[in-house]
C-alpha cells in the first residue's frame, strides 16, 4: 500500500502516534535516523535531517506529524532539528508535489519562557523563549505556518508514561530541591492520542492547542504522592505562597472533544513505578 502518513520523527511519541493511526487502517511512513528502530506495523525510512534531505518513496499523503527530538537541548542541536531538519524534510514534500490535507507540529510550552505564577497559560499568551531552544521551537513555528498554512501546532508541556521516569528517581533518591515550582505535565498516550484527535476529528482544527493534564501542580505535591507509593522518605513541602513557574490551561484542546485517559498526574502515575525513562516534568 502507498503510504498515506508521513511521520517525521519517530521516536517514543511518534511511535505511539503512528501505532494509532495504523490501527485506523492508515499506511504510515516513519522518518527515522536509523530505519530498523521504527516498530511494526510502520514502514521505516532512514535519513538523518540534520544532514540530509530524506528520499521519499510514492506517497499519497493525507496526514504529516512532524514529531522531532533535538540532543542535547542547545540552540545548535534545536536548531538543526527543528529548523533546518523540518525544513529538509517539507523541501522533500515539496518537490514530491505532495500536500497533506492535516498536519500536525508537536512543538514545547517551553516557547513561552518564565511568566507570573497568576497568568494561566493559554493559546492567547504572548510567547516569551527563555532560552536558545525555546527560540529555534519559535522558529520552527513560524516555518511550520508558512510552509503549512492550513497546519495545527501542538505544543506538548512535560512527557512521562506509565511507569513514572527521572522524577520517580529522583522522589526514590531525595533529589527534590524546588519543591514550589508549579510544573505541567501529559502522559505521552493522551499526547498521541491529542494528536491523532487533531488529524481525524471530522471539524477542521484550529491553528494552535497546548497538550497538557487538567492539573498544573507544584512539584513538592507531586513528589509528596509518589514518595507515598514508593515508600520513600517525603519530599519538602510545597509552599502555595513561594509557587513560581508556569501554570497552564488545556481548556481549548478540551473543548475540541479531547478527553485525556489520565488527566492528573494521580492516574498517570498510577501503574507500577519503573526505572527512568523519560522526563516528566516541564
Amino acid at each position: 500500500m502507498t503510504p498515506d502518513v508521513l511521520l517525521v520523527g519517530c521516536g517514543d511519541l511518534g511511535a505511539a502516534i503512528g501505532q494509532r493511526l495504523a490501527t485506523q487502517g492508515h499506511e504510515v511512513l516513519a522518518i527515522r535516523r536509523r530505519a530498523e528502530l521504527v516498530p511494526a506495523p510502520l514502514r521505516g525510512l532512514s535519513a538523518d535531517l540534520t544532514r540530509e534531505s530524506p528520499v521519499l518513496p510514492s506517497l499519497d499523503l493525507a496526514h504529516l506529524v512532524v514529531c522531532l527530538t533535538a540532543r542535547p537541548r542547545t540552540e545548535v542541536a534545536y536548531r538543526e532539528t527543528y529548523v533546518e531538519g523540518m525544513g529538509r524534510a517539507l523541501d522533500a514534500l515539496a518537490a514530491a508535489d505532495q500536500s497533506p490535507r492535516r498536519a500536525v507540529l508537536i512543538s514545547s510550552t517551553a516557547v513561552f519562557g518564565d511568566t507570573p505564577t497568576d497568568v494561566l497559560i493559554d493559546e492567547s499568551t504572548p510567547t516569551q523563549p527563555a532560552d536558545g531552544p525555546g527560540k529555534m521551537l519559535l522558529e520552527a513555528e513560524k516555518l511550520f505556518a508558512e510552509r503549512m498554512p492550513h497546519g495545527t501546532v501542538l505544543r506538548l508541556s512535560g512527557l512521562y508514561r506509565l511507569g513514572g521516569g527521572r522524577l520517580v528517581e529522583r522522589v526514590r533518591t531525595g533529589q527534590i530541591n524546588d519543591p514550589h515550582r508549579w510544573t505541567n505535565r501529559i502522559h505521552r498516550d493522551d499526547a498521541a492520542a491529542a494528536v491523532v484527535h487533531l488529524l481525524t476529528r471530522a471539524e477542521s482544527p484550529d491553528r494552535l492547542y497546548l497538550g497538557t493534564d487538567d492539573e498544573p501542580a507544584q512539584l513538592g505535591d507531586v513528589a509528596a504522592y509518589l514518595a507515598t507509593r514508593l515508600d520513600a522518605p517525603a519530599p519538602p513541602e510545597a509552599d502555595p505562597a513561594l509557587g513560581h513557574g508556569k501554570r497552564l490551561s488545556n481548556a481549548r484542546l478540551r473543548a475540541s472533544g479531547w478527553v485525556p485517559q489520565y488527566p492528573t498526574y494521580r492516574q498517570g502515575y498510577a501503574a507500577p513505578l519503573l526505572p527512568p525513562d523519560l522526563p516528566s516534568t516541564r
